[in-house]
């Protein structure tokens, strides 16, 4: 006998319970079904290509068409649009009409400025490497071109970037700009560059450079004064070590030979003394007296008796009178 429950006021049976329980089962089972559906099945356009992970790494490249992958996020198909040419703004926004001075705004060779826009177009070449070797290819794609404009602009003088020379500055910089992307290897190529505009600054901007190259002309002049005075300085203190290093040498080589003289004539007179002692012993003492008695004529008695008398009769004679 099949029992009847009131629930919220409806009365279910137990054969109606089993059928509410198998058609929960069955909605269960359908939307497992479409969730696996939605999660394993993708579609490739041709204009892109899909560039396929599992578990984090790289699995393979799918082109256009419908393609499997395992659900629930194990495998991530990653779209990229390889065949598709797109473009970045330099200086200017054309979707608000704005310009963006600091990036317009450059400095010419021969110190002036210009306002110069450019207008960049590049595509992928490279999907693992767009999606994998940078966080911001776009971004780091428009650094790089914008480092090889400054470079380029600075080497021309103002003149030739307003007229004639458009044509050969778009040329270095896209060769420049290709050179740096080999070396990243960010996925990128450069198609075009163009100059979009490109006009000298307005009266206020150019004003106001002037002024700051003039303050800038004014410091260098400053700090040169300020080398210069140093090196003078530096040449006269320089001048004057070398003249007491010189004299010092010279005081030295004097002393030196005046030391030689002095060994030289003490080895003489050593030898004059070996040969013949009691003569050199006797000059030796006449020549002493005579420093020590300046002025004064010496006489010498040698009488037999063997005593040696010296005596200054000039002096004795002086002090008679």
């Amino acid at each position: 006998m099949n029992k009847t429950y009131n629930v919220s006021g409806f009365n279910i049976k137990d054969v109606d319970k089993k059928k509410i329980v198998r058609w929960v089962l069955i909605a269960a089972a359908a939307i497992i079904l479409i969730a696996l559906v939605s999660t394993s099945f993708y579609t490739v356009s041709d204009k892109e290509v899909a560039v396929v992970t599992t578990f984090g790494k790289l699995s393979g490249i799918k082109s256009a068409g419908i393609h499997f992958k395992l659900p629930f996020g194990m495998q991530k198909a990653y779209h990229v649009a390889i065949n598709e040419i797109k473009s970045l703004e330099i200086g200017y926004r054309s979707d608000t009409n704005a310009s963006i001075l600091e990036e317009s705004m450059m400095i010419t060779g021969d110190f002036n400025i210009v306002n110069i826009d450019f207008f960049v177009e590049y595509r992928i070449s490279d999907p693992v490497q767009y999606l994998f070797a940078a966080d911001d290819p776009e971004s780091m794609l428009k650094m790089l071109i914008q480092s090889q404009i400054r470079n380029v602009i600075g080497s021309y003088e103002i003149d030739p970037i307003l007229t004639g020379s458009k044509e050969e500055i778009q040329s270095k910089i896209k060769d420049l700009t290709l050179t740096e992307l080999e070396n990243y290897d960010i996925g990128l190529a450069l198609v075009d560059i163009k100059i979009q505009d490109c006009e000298p600054p307005t009266k206020a901007v150019s004003e106001a450079f002037a002024a700051v190259k003039n303050a800038d002309s004014g410091a260098k002049t400053a700090v040169n004064n300020a080398n210069a005075y140093k090196n003078a300085k530096e040449a006269e203190a320089e001048a004057m070590i070398n003249q007491i290093l010189e004299n010092a040498e010279y005081l030295k080589q004097a002393r030196i030979n005046e030391a030689k003289e002095e060994v030289a004539m003490f080895n003489a007179m050593y030898e004059e003394y070996a040969k013949y002692p009691e003569i050199t012993r006797s000059r030796m003492y006449y020549e002493f007296i005579e420093s020590v008695l300046p002025g004064v004529k010496v006489y010498i008695d040698a009488s037999e008796s063997g005593t040696v008398k010296l005596l200054p009769l000039e002096e004795m004679i002086g002090g008679g009178n």
